[in-house]
């Protein structure tokens, strides 16, 4: 901002007495303005300050606009306005000293600074003006926190997205390479069965054979059979075959069904020659169709859950209003969501939750955000191969959780900062700042507490929230 030529103190009086937000003030507190601030013309993309300068004072906005953005590393994310007929940069009574955002005039500007040093006076002298002020910045807090919130999460999501969309691919891969392989599983179990039907079967026969078949389908992906178990159990039934003439082709997909040989000695004993074979194919031919579809339905379950686990943890469908809530449910959607990420560096995520554990009134897709800033946080913090554990309990009447983890701490000269909004330890375009500032406000204003204790090799962040009534918690279990 350069100074410009200031218009007479009665002409800057009219103009200030015309002000959306200080005009109706007293006079004699607007003349006290024209005479002590510095009337400043400010040109359409000039540049009004840079992220991290001290701010000037206060700044009476009597034309134009001015536009406060904030970039994270990924462009332009939060954005503050000030136009014609507001009051804006440091105000009295705030904590604020250095700009947290890049500043640009966006339209030409008539504007009064009002420079902090003198403050003290103006508070003396212009009491109704202060009182406005401070108005102006706890709204402008509100809002801000509201935005950075929202900044925040959106950020949040946009990062387990990716892991989220590689998890549900695994999945989703199986079910359509497995549904593709079922159809031609069927059209060959269609043909076994209909060369299985001409052999005119006995009850006996029948009987036998699906007992056979109902205690044969034991697929490999259950981990009963080691690699080399399986390929012994395939070589004896191959073995087996031999020794009746049958097919020998037929060996993988019957050592892979797990059928026993004591299983194939009682079906010999109702088939031989040609009917050994067709029965052998029926059998390997439904243990194929039947894996196929089980197949179908893992990966399927798979998806399915993932997406009911991300429904949850957004509480996209409920209403923004605390109530009872079930905090291991949101524990464990966090985890599911933010398993991909740990899996990607190898770090185990162990959760140790009581069953029953009370419930507490809250906004749940709030406090599962918290989980998922001190979890991912946990994560961030840990090489390949670290641990963190999530841990719940009952103290009292609150519900204490802690996310631990086995990482380098965090130094202590840094401890007394973590909780304040825009502070990161992480590279710039990998940390908002806000996660932890944000995880703090939701707790307080559902009651709660959250502390942390590091060192190196151990940091814990341990939040504590109030147990819900009573009547307001009927499935909480046995009282704490």
């Amino acid at each position: 901002m350069s100074p410009t030529v200031t218009p007479p103190p009665a002409d800057l009086v009219d103009r200030l007495s015309q002000h959306r937000t200080i005009g109706s003030v007293p006079r004699a507190e607007l003349e006290w303005v024209a005479e002590h601030g510095e009337f400043r013309h400010v040109n359409a993309g000039e540049i009004v300050g840079h992220k991290g300068e001290l701010l000037e004072g206060m700044v009476v906005m009597l034309t134009g606009r001015v536009e406060a953005a904030l970039d994270r590393g990924t462009g332009r994310r939060f954005t503050l306005s000030s136009e014609g007929g507001e009051i804006t940069a440091q105000l009295p009574y705030s904590r604020a000293r250095e700009a947290q955002f890049d500043i640009v005039a966006v339209e030409a500007a008539d504007i009064v600074l009002i420079r902090r040093e003198l403050f003290p006076d103006l508070i003396r002298d212009c009491p109704t003006i202060v009182e406005i002020a401070v108005h102006v910045m706890l709204e402008r807090a509100r809002l801000m926190t509201s935005a950075s919130a929202a900044d925040d999460k959106m950020m949040s999501m946009g990062r387990l997205s990716a892991g989220l969309a590689h998890e549900l691919n695994n999945p989703a891969s199986a079910a359509s390479r497995s549904a593709k392989q079922l159809g031609g599983a069927l059209t060959t179990a269609e043909h076994a069965a209909e060369a299985l039907g001409a052999l005119q079967l006995s009850e006996r026969q029948r009987r036998r054979l699906e007992d056979v078949a109902s205690g044969a389908l034991m697929p490999t992906a259950t981990g009963v059979f080691s690699a080399i178990e399986r390929a012994d159990h395939e070589e004896d039934i191959a073995d087996w075959l031999d020794s009746r003439g049958a097919d020998a082709t037929l060996a993988d997909t019957l050592a892979e069904s797990g059928v026993s040989r004591d299983s194939l000695d009682a079906l010999a004993d109702e088939f031989d020659g040609t009917e050994l074979d067709v029965a052998l194919r029926w059998i390997g031919a439904v243990y194929i169709a039947r894996t196929l579809a089980a197949e179908v339905e893992r990966a399927t379950t798979r998806i399915h859950d993932l997406v009911s686990a991300v429904k949850r943890f957004t509480y996209m469908d409920r209403a923004s209003t605390p109530e009872p809530t079930d905090i291991a449910q949101g524990i464990n959607d966090t985890v599911m969501v933010l398993s991909t990420k740990a899996k990607s560096k190898a770090i185990a995520i162990r959760v140790d939750m009581p069953p029953h554990l009370p419930k507490i009134v809250a906004n749940a897709g709030e406090l599962n955000q918290v989980w998922a800033n001190l979890i991912e946080n946990a994560i961030d913090a840990l090489q390949e191969g670290g641990e963190v554990r999530v841990i719940a309990r009952v103290d009292d009447r609150e519900v204490v959780v802690c996310v631990v983890d086995n990482g380098p701490g965090v130094p202590f000269e840094l401890q007394q900062r973590i909780f304040e909004p825009f502070f990161t330890t992480k590279p710039i375009g990998q940390g908002t700042g806000l996660g932890l500032d944000i995880a703090l406000r939701t707790v307080r204003r559902f009651g709660g507490l959250i502390a942390l204790d590091s060192k190196p090799g151990r940091t814990e962040f341990r939040v504590a929230l109030p147990v819900s009534a009573p009547s307001e918690n009927t499935n909480a279990g046995p009282k704490p």
